[in-house]
């Protein structure tokens, strides 16, 4: 994660390049300048400031929310986790190794790591927690950060040492009720993107060679950028018993016999913000769904000397009918109304209502949508009517502009040769795959990082018989591209 050269937030207040030019400092720019982020003195790291942490926070209320309705209950767990606990889960611990950071002082003559995820240290809680089969299912949920010492390059939200997330896990009595659950909050994040960030995505599941490192099978959802990168937005994994036989978790059944349970983990994170900003900004500033803005409406009284007393009371009567919509107001005086309806614009606002002398006049305001700009001329005993129908229609329309590109950025091939040409006009590469991870690691080793993403759930049959990179029988279409 590197500072943008030359460009001081506080000197240029405005966004300084194209996002069709240079996409990586136009999105550097957004993220400081909308005031959602700042860097931190370790490389790699960031801190989220409170317009970021606003959005974070109705993340996580909205997905509570559902969660708990469907039996989850929060807790928390420590950030140090004893190296003999990744040593019980060989694969997991395999998996994670590059990414773990250790203290450096031993604990009682053992290495700590720093929290990369925490199957290994909640299992060792099942153990104690889990006797009878009537413990179960078990759905625990934390909220809290984690660390994963990148080695590849950091960017803003996206990809950062360390980053705030949720994970679920949960232990079930039989695998049918396991990878019905695991299933389900998959099902929870289409939704909570859908619904809340206007993010369309492919839901999948992972190749062997990509899957959660110790499970049986990890479920995906991949959301595309207009950079043409793929984003991971959140991932559900079946453990199976792995994880609770490495642990010792068991449970006596019905029958009265002892048994191994199954488990699931399940994750999103703040790189959920780094989407938002990614897919709906544009050259002015950042754009965001109105769901997830704390903010939804800054009023701008446009006033003359003349008639101030009177626009700024009337102004605050507007004010009073949106206030379930937390409006900003801006009566500063230093300020000329193009220049705040440029710096609203920049951070993200998604309605502005201007009141000059005229709606005064005629007992109306002006609405302008920050997406499109768009204005609208409504009488004041029309606000409360007209202010969320506008606001449902810029969810709408963010939401299924956004599903168009992704829809557009997915090509099918058969052969290398589309491929290759796939890849280098930015998309996602749908492609007939034989499954084999030699053969997978190959194609990543010759494209300098292209992935499987993942085995799309829907639209998977087979257009061809052979394997487009080594010719072996194909198993399933595959999903191929760029990616954070």
């Amino acid at each position: 994660m590197r500072r943008s050269p030359g460009v001081d937030p506080k000197e240029t207040l405005g966004i300084t390049v194209l996002k069709e030019k240079d996409s990586a400092e136009w999105y550097g720019q957004v993220c400081l300048k909308a005031e959602l982020a700042d860097y931190a003195p370790v490389k790699g790291c960031m801190i989220i400031r409170p317009r970021g942490y606003n959005i974070w926070e109705t993340i996580q209320s909205e997905f509570d929310k559902r969660i708990k309705k469907l039996g989850v209950k929060n807790a928390y767990f420590p950030l140090f986790i004893p190296e003999t606990f990744f040593e019980k889960e060989k694969s997991h611990a395999q998996g994670f190794a590059p990414e773990v950071a250790w203290i450096a002082n031993k604990y009682e003559g053992e290495r700590i790591a720093v929290r990369p995820t925490s199957e290994t240290v909640i299992c060792d809680s099942f153990k104690r927690w889990v006797r009878s089969h009537r413990d179960l299912p078990m759905r625990i949920n934390q909220w809290c950060n984690v660390v994963r010492w990148e080695t590849e390059a950091t960017k803003l939200f996206l990809r950062t040492r360390e980053f705030l997330w949720q994970e679920g896990h949960c232990v079930y009595s039989t695998e049918e009720e396991c990878e019905k659950e695991v299933l389900m909050f998959l099902d929870e994040y289409e939704k909570l993107l859908k619904d809340v960030l206007a993010i369309p995505i492919i839901k999948g599941k992972k190749t062997e060679q990509e899957k959660f490192a110790g499970a049986k099978n990890t479920y995906t959802m991949e959301s595309f950028m207009p950079d043409g990168k793929a984003l991971q937005s959140g991932t559900s994994h079946n453990l199976g018993q792995g994880f609770m036989k490495s642990f010792g978790v068991s449970f006596v059944g019905e029958d009265e016999k002892p048994h191994i349970p199954y488990s699931a983990s399940w994750g999103i994170s703040t790189r959920l913000i780094g989407a938002l900003v990614m897919l709906h900004s544009d050259n002015k500033g950042l754009v965001l769904p109105p769901k997830v803005c704390a903010n939804k409406i800054v009023i701008v009284p446009i006033v003359f000397e003349k008639s101030k007393k009177e626009i700024l009371e009337y102004a605050k009567k507007v004010r009073h009918l949106v206030s379930d919509y937390h409006p900003l107001f801006d009566d500063r005086d230093e300020h000329t109304p193009g220049f705040k309806y440029s710096e609203w614009e920049l951070k993200g606002i998604p309605l502005r209502i201007e009141v000059g002398p005229k709606d005064f006049e005629k007992n109306q305001v002006v609405i302008v949508r920050r997406d499109t700009g768009e204005k609208e001329f409504v009488m004041f005993d029309k606000i409360q009517e007209r202010v969320p129908a506008i606001l449902e229609k810029m969810h709408h329309d963010l939401y299924s502009k956004a599903l168009q590109h992704l829809k557009n950025s997915v090509k099918e091939g058969g052969t290398w040769e589309d491929f290759t040409n796939i890849i280098a006009d930015a998309k996602l590469a749908k492609m007939p795959h034989c499954l084999d991870m030699k053969c997978e690691e190959a194609v990543k080793t010759k494209t300098a990082g292209v992935t499987s993403r993942c085995i799309p759930f829907e639209n998977n049959k087979l257009n061809a018989k052979k394997c487009f990179a080594c010719s072996q029988d194909a198993k399933a279409m595959v999903l191929f591209g760029r990616s954070y």
